[in-house]
C-alpha cells in the first residue's frame, strides 16, 4: 500500500530541501571530516624505489623472486547513527520551527550526506525509553524511511533518558560508528554513558534550544507547563528580578553542559530554533576538518 499523499508530500519536501543543501554546500564538509575508520588491504604490487620497506610482502617476494609490497587504501564506508530525542520537550519552539521539527531536518541533512558518500545510516528514537530502532543500511529509500519515522512516529514516553539510549546503542552497534546525539539535553545522568559511547565510537552532540528557554519576555502573568511532567507554574514575567534569575540559571545550565562536553572530549554543536541550523553545522565541520 502506498503512502498517504500528505505524508509523501512532507517527506518529499524535506528531501528536496535538505538534498539541495547537501549538494550545494555540505557534502564536502562531511567527507573531509568523516573519511573512514581505518585502512584495508587493496593489492600486492612490485616494489618501486621509495616504497616503505616495512610494507614488503615476504611470501609473495619469496614466491616470485622479486620484492613486492602490500598496498592499503582507506576504508571509506562508515556507519552513521542518528540518536534522536523525541521527548515532549521537543514540541516547543518560538522561533522558525519547533525543536523536534528542526531535529528532523538536521537528521535528513546528515543522512543524505552519508548516503552521498555511500555510508550506512541507522536511527534510534528515544524518550525515557527506546521507542524505535532502525538498523543501519544504505540507499535513498532507506533514508526516506528514516525521515518518515522521524516525522510520524508517535512516542509512548514523554520524559528523557539519554543515558539509557546511549547504553542501548553501545549494545546493538558493535562496529565503530559516527554517532550524532540530537537532543535539548534537558536531562541528567548522561555524562558517563556519553563518555563510554565516545570511546567506542565517534560521538557528536547536537544541542537544540529555543531562546525562550534562556530568557523570559515581559508579558505579565503566564502559565508555564513542563511538557514532560505536566507540572504547571504561574509566573509573573513583569518582575525584572525573576527574569534576571531565569536568564542566569539558563546560562549556568548551558555552560555546565558545555563543560561536560569539553571534559569528556565530545564534539558538540549549539543550534537555536530562531536561526538557521545550516551555518552552525558547516562551521563545526570546517573547524573539525582543519584540526585533523
Amino acid at each position: 500500500m502506498g503512502l498517504p499523499v500528505e505524508i509523501f508530500r512532507n517527506v518529499r519536501r524535506i528531501e528536496l530541501r535538505t538534498k539541495k543543501i547537501v549538494n550545494n554546500l555540505f557534502s564536502g564538509e562531511y567527507h573531509s571530516v568523516f573519511k573512514g575508520q581505518g585502512m584495508e588491504f587493496d593489492e600486492v604490487r612490485e616494489y618501486q624505489y621509495g616504497d616503505d620497506v616495512r610494507m614488503i610482502d615476504w611470501n609473495v617476494t619469496a614466491r616470485t623472486g622479486k620484492p613486492h609490497i602490500k598496498k592499503f587504501c582507506e576504508e571509506r564506508e562508515l556507519t552513521v547513527m542518528l540518536m534522536v530525542d523525541a521527548s515532549a520537550s521537543g514540541d516547543f519552539g518560538t522561533g522558525q520551527q519547533m525543536k523536534g521539527q528542526m531535529a528532523v531536518e538536521i537528521c535528513a541533512l546528515l543522512a543524505f550526506s552519508a548516503i552521498k558518500n555511500n555510508d550506512r545510516v541507522g536511527l534510534i528514537i528515544f524518550t525515557d525509553r527506546i521507542e524505535k530502532y532502525v538498523p543501519p543500511r544504505k540507499g535513498r529509500s532507506h533514508v526516506l524511511r528514516v525521515i518518515r519515522e522521524l516525522l510520524y512516529f508517535k512516542p509512548e514516553g514523554k520524559g528523557t533518558d539519554i543515558g539509557n539510549a546511549l547504553d542501548y546503542m553501545n549494545k546493538v552497534i558493535r562496529r565503530r560508528s559516527v554517532v550524532f546525539v540530537i537532543s535539548d539535553f534537558l536531562d541528567n545522568q548522561w555524562e558517563r554513558p556519553l563518555q563510554v559511547a565516545n570511546k567506542k565510537h565517534d560521538a557528536v552532540a547536537i544541542a537544540i534550544s529555543d531562546r525562550r528557554e534562556k530568557e523570559l519576555p515581559d508579558v505579565g502573568l503566564i502559565e508555564l507547563e513542563d511538557a514532560e511532567t505536566g507540572e504547571i507554574l504561574l509566573v509573573d514575567t513583569s518582575d525584572p528580578e525573576l527574569r534576571k534569575a531565569f536568564a542566569k540559571e539558563a546560562y549556568k545550565t548551558s555552560k555546565e553542559r558545555e563543560k561536560i562536553f569539553r571534559k569528556r572530549d565530545v564534539d558538540f554543536v549549539e543550534i537555536s530554533t530562531d536561526k538557521s541550523y545550516v551555518d552552525p553545522l558547516v562551521m563545526f565541520f570546517r573547524k573539525r576538518a582543519s584540526m585533523k
